[in-house]
């Protein structure tokens, strides 16, 4: 039996749209411009188009090693945070969240794996 089975997925699915979105929100002061989200089995995939953070976009120009150290460390915050938040309200188990951010186009790509 899968985790997300077919009558929850929906709920699921809206779930986690809104928990993407407050941790988004928590960590980078703005939420993303839109989402979608695809269940496979025990895995979540989440696309996302986010806004980059001022600040961030203004350094990247002079100081590009510097805001992908800074990418780097805000996505594994991001991670810790959404995965506690899943756990706790949906109390399904996550085994792991993997995640890409490109600066350049705003695009990023998470996936979630349960604990079967």
């Amino acid at each position: 039996m899968t985790v997300l089975t077919s009558k929850l997925s929906q709920t699921i699915k809206k779930d986690l749209a809104f928990l993407y979105n407050r941790v988004n929100q928590e960590i980078y002061g703005t939420g993303v411009k839109k989402q979608r989200i695809e269940t496979f089995d025990d895995r979540v995939i989440i696309f996302a188009q986010h806004k980059r953070v001022q600040a961030l976009q203004m350094l990247s120009r002079n100081f590009h090693h510097l805001t992908i150290s800074v990418d780097s460390a805000l996505i594994v915050e991001f991670k810790s945070h959404l995965k506690g938040l899943i756990e706790d309200a949906l109390h399904l188990k996550v085994k792991t969240i993997l995640k890409d951010y490109d600066p350049v186009t705003e695009e990023a790509c998470t996936i979630i794996y349960f604990e079967e």
